[in-house]
């Protein structure tokens, strides 16, 4: 039965997944005041970007299974305070080493999202569970917008270790009101965690996305990029044996084999791509001087503010979602955000003069993206069976983000493949960066097309059935996927 006090449960998750999602972005337009401050190279400056990005890559999924199996509000609060560390360990980091391994450590908290997935299915009302994953979803999308917007006007007012000082100041209360009023989710996976499949995943996700993340660095045709490679390959395929052959999977590959969750992950990993790398890159663009023959010459501050119509509009769009899925249905409302996506970036591309067609064309993919995050994860969530959401939810998030290196690894070519004398990209290099985008969002939307008919407006009986209260069987979960 759904416990009491919902509302205040919600606002914990949102909480805890918001400022996790906030922390991935609010650094990047800080990097050159951090180099500066703390007296260190642009290239190892960059691994405080990276070494976020494998931590919380490894954790999310391994940490989604850890609550399935021993309890979602334990692992929740757990993995809190480790990020209460991880922040309060970055604002005192009196080096970029330090700072460096504190963003390990605030990786962890990757595992938010699938959690706070988890427990919403546990604990609210089946009639309740769309509407609020998609509500959840507005606030991680907003989340990351509100770290780029915020970062400017911080760092400005203060100093950059406010960047983490804030956050600290709002997990710690958010723990206090998780121990007291979050419930203890009743459903749990058999089993134990597979370390051999736990040790297998962070191997080849590391090996394949620290390659993406550094080959800027390294070049495309060294021996650690394509050695990097070719070992993420040969650990792909020893994770997929793995897992195939153990008792208690990590991740149960009959349940990533459903029709709505491979084609759902497909459209993750596309859409991802264009997502995170746009974010990654319209911000230099705008802060380029117009002698580049491009560019406004924004201040960060300034480059922040044309990225807030996209805040605005993602979070206003993943709410509507939340009402509009079970009269339309998710895999419209998925196609819909990736054509978005798609429009948004095609007109990037050849329309980017004046600083309010950045600002208007951020707005329309704002829109794309609180559209597809928050159809993605009912999907997802509406497919599995109760005992697996923690796994299914924390393997598409992680999707999304190899999508996204990738998608930044390829533009990046594009950029910064020719230079003017003055050292900046040519315009275009940024023009055929999002043309690129544009292309792997369409194909989110084609993928999408792809999507079993989902019925969105309530759970899957498979999810609580009588001769499977847990849902421990993946076969079952197919009827949330098809109409």
């Amino acid at each position: 039965m759904p416990r009491k006090s919902t509302r205040l449960t919600f606002a914990v998750l949102a909480t805890g997944a918001g400022v996790f999602a906030m922390l991935q972005s609010l650094i990047a337009p800080a990097l050159p005041t951090v180099q500066h401050a703390l007296h260190t190279s642009q290239s190892t400056a960059t691994w405080v970007m990276t070494a976020y990005l494998l931590s919380a890559s490894v954790f999310t999924p391994i940490l989604g299974r850890v609550g399935d199996l021993i309890g979602k509000k334990r692992t929740l609060v757990a993995v809190l305070l480790v990020v209460l560390l991880g922040c309060l360990l970055a604002a005192l980091a009196p080096n970029i080493g330090v700072l460096i391994v504190a963003r390990v450590v605030q990786g962890v908290g990757g595992a938010l999202f699938p959690l706070s997935f988890g427990i919403i299915r546990d604990e609210f009302d089946p009639s309740r569970v769309p509407g609020s994953i998609s509500n959840l979803s507005a606030v991680i999308a907003a989340g990351g917008g509100v770290g780029i917007v915020a970062a400017g006007p911080i760092v400005s007012a203060l100093d950059y270790r406010w960047l983490f000082w804030i956050p600290v100041a709002v997990v710690a209360v958010t723990v206090l009101i998780a121990l007291r009023y979050v419930p203890e989710s009743p459903n749990r996976a058999e089993g134990s965690v597979s370390w051999l499949g736990a040790g297998l995943l962070s191997a080849w996700l590391v090996a394949l996305l620290l390659p993406l993340s550094q080959a800027g660095v390294w070049g495309w045709g060294s021996i650690k990029v394509i050695g990097l490679f070719a070992a993420a390959a040969v650990l792909f395929t020893a994770w997929l044996l793995a897992e195939a052959r153990s008792r208690t999977p990590l991740i149960d590959l009959r349940v990533m084999r459903l029709p709505a969750v491979w084609t759902t992950n497909t459209v993750a990993l596309l859409f991802g791509a264009g997502m995170y790398a746009l974010w990654s890159f319209l911000p230099g663009f705008v802060q380029t001087p117009s002698s580049a023959g491009y560019g406004f010459g924004a201040s960060v501050t300034a480059s922040g503010l044309l990225m807030l119509p996209m805040l605005v509009t993602m979070f206003f769009s993943g709410i509507l979602s939340g009402r509009l899925g079970p009269v339309v249905g998710a895999k419209r409302l998925l196609t819909t955000g990736s054509a978005l996506g798609a429009l948004a970036l095609g007109m990037l591309a050849v329309w980017h003069d004046q600083q309010w067609q950045v600002a208007l064309v951020s707005g329309v993919f704002g829109l794309g993206i609180g559209l597809a995050f928050a159809s993605m994860a009912n999907l997802i969530v509406g497919s599995v069976p109760a005992s697996q959401t923690g796994a299914a939810t924390g393997m598409n998030a992680n999707i999304r983000t190899i999508g996204g290196s990738i998608g930044a690894a390829l533009t990046s070519v594009l950029v910064t493949g020719r230079l003017q004398p003055s050292g900046l990209p040519y315009g275009s290099g940024y023009t055929h960066g999002f043309a690129l985008l544009a292309v792997l969002c369409l194909a989110a939307a084609l993928a999408a097309l792809l999507v079993p008919v989902a019925r969105t407006g309530r759970m899957t009986p498979s999810a609580h059935s009588a001769d499977d209260p847990a849902g421990t069987r993946p076969e079952k979960a197919t009827a949330a996927g098809r109409g």
